[in-house]
């Protein structure tokens, strides 16, 4: 660690190399925008994202796609918690055929394309369930998102000393009480940045359901550009959007992270 008095110069010097790192990706972008023969209009993406009437302000397109978005991604947060847990308590049970179901789950779900999966469970497994558009994004999301899951909650109880296990065993408890009041709890500290982490990785995936006309941000930001044909200034947009709500789940994240471990500690 730097001496105390160094520590004043040190963020200073962070936060001008910062600072030069935006304001050159900002002059890159100023320039190269100036560079093309391109007419900006980012005065009309302002109607896309609110509307003001009669001293009332509503929501946009792009706002409400937002929101179908933000849902569709928190269920499929809660389908990918229980579809990996599932999967990893099933890779560690005794069962040889839970393992393999398990691990062919794993291995089917990580080594295909989702685009393919999300058609899959439209053509194929949603008129068999008879659940609609938003649902079957869902839970394809969370299918596949719970392959990964799965692997980080197997290391993470893999992580929990084995004497845990042991000290549950000699105070009369099943198995599965051992998993459920000793092991999990603390697996769960461990596992919990990664899978804060993998739902950020589910928000910016969730953009592929607009592929079977689900009204999220994305097939939102479609239809302006077909109806206006601002295609820079609504992807740009986009982005920054998916950059705002991806920023602040990784601030929430590093929050976390840094609270369990001066739990630990």
């Amino acid at each position: 660690m730097p001496p105390r008095r160094l520590l004043p110069f040190r963020i200073a010097a962070e936060l001008g190399a910062f600072a030069a790192i935006v304001g050159g990706v900002v002059w890159l972008a100023v320039h190269g925008a100036s560079a093309m023969p391109y007419r900006w209009q980012w005065a009309r993406v302002v109607p896309y994202l609110y509307k003001s009437f009669e001293g009332e302000i509503y929501p946009g397109v792009l706002i409400r796609g937002l929101g179908v978005t933000l849902a569709i991604s928190g269920w499929g947060c809660v389908v990918t918690l229980l579809a990996g847990l599932a999967a990893a308590l099933l890779a560690m049970s005794p069962s040889i055929v839970g393992r393999a179901v398990a691990r062919g789950y794993v291995e089917l779900i990580r080594n295909t394309p989702l685009l393919v999966q999300i058609y899959l469970f439209y053509f194929v497994l949603a008129p068999i369930l008879g659940i609609g558009r938003e649902m079957t994004g869902i839970l394809a999301l969370g299918v596949f998102e719970g392959a990964f899951a799965a692997e980080i909650i197997r290391a993470g109880i893999a992580a929990v000393p084995r004497g845990q296990w042991e000290a549950g065993e000699s105070l009369g408890l099943s198995p599965w009480r051992v998993r459920r009041y000793i092991v999990l709890p603390q697996a769960g500290r461990i596992v919990l940045p990664p899978l804060t982490s993998l739902a950020i990785s589910l928000v910016k995936h969730s953009a592929i359901v607009s592929a079977i006309a689900i009204f999220d941000l994305t097939n939102e930001a479609r239809n302006i550009i077909a109806d206006t044909f601002l295609t820079f200034e609504i992807w740009l947009t986009i982005a920054g959007i998916y950059l705002v709500v991806t920023t602040t789940m990784s601030w929430f994240a590093g929050l976390l992270e840094r609270s369990l471990a001066a739990g630990r500690s």
